[in-house]
């Protein structure tokens, strides 16, 4: 019986893999077993920090719409609260860059939901 032979499709496979650990430090680019190794690391860290990131914007909207509330004189839940109970639906995002870029409407906004 031949022997099996599976150069092509391991060489490729090893390729593809070196390719992706381009610019690691040392042996971890140029090794397969490290390269594969750290790869997979990494990959694993994406996929967690993918997911971080959107916690940490909404936390950074968070932060920037209490200190404008703050300045003008409201709690940042007072203020939530005041947005729903007066059925106003404007999502974070939306309120942290008017927080930011401008202030004059947000404080508008905050004159409507202290009534």
């Amino acid at each position: 019986m031949a022997k099996a032979r599976h150069s092509v499709a391991t060489r490729k496979r090893k390729k593809k893999v070196l390719k992706q650990a381009k610019g690691y430090w040392g042996d971890h680019s140029t090794q397969y077993q490290q390269a594969k190794r750290v790869l997979m690391h990494a990959l694993r860290y994406a996929y967690r920090d993918r997911h971080n990131k959107k916690r940490e914007i909404r936390a950074l909207w968070i932060a920037r719409i209490n200190a404008a509330c703050r300045e003008a004189g409201i709690t940042y839940s007072v203020f939530m609260n005041g947005l729903k109970k007066s059925k106003i639906s404007l999502d974070r995002k939306i309120l942290a860059d008017l927080a930011v870029s401008d202030n004059a409407v947000f404080k508008k906004l905050v004159e409507k939901v202290k009534k």
